[in-house]
């Protein structure tokens, strides 16, 4: 199930995330097998949606590209999350995560 949590279309890629906020360091933590998501932790508190701003900018950082690129798809109160990022196919996301 480790493949499911990157999905690539016509408008770039769909990446599955289970999110961690709150945590002691932001980072991409690798994929969770089970879930079939790609583990992320943040610093931010999920109040007022910053620890969703926190891992939009966090993934931006990593994958190289512009803020506005990247948008939240779903989960905006859970959890779990889809992020929609435009601008890099799923090979190039998966070596600049690190997974």
């Amino acid at each position: 199930m480790t493949g499911n949590w990157i999905m690539e279309d016509d408008e770039g890629i769909l990446i599955l995330i289970d999110l961690r906020p709150a945590a002691q360091h932001s980072r991409i933590v690798g994929i969770e097998p089970w879930r079939g998501r790609l583990k992320v932790s943040v610093s931010s508190l999920p109040v007022d949606g910053a620890a969703n701003s926190e891992l939009l900018t966090l993934l931006s950082d990593n994958l190289g590209v512009e803020r506005p690129q990247i948008s939240l798809q779903s989960g905006t109160s859970s959890r779990r999350k889809a992020v929609r990022v435009k601008g890099v196919t799923a090979s190039e996301a998966k070596v600049s995560l690190g997974v």
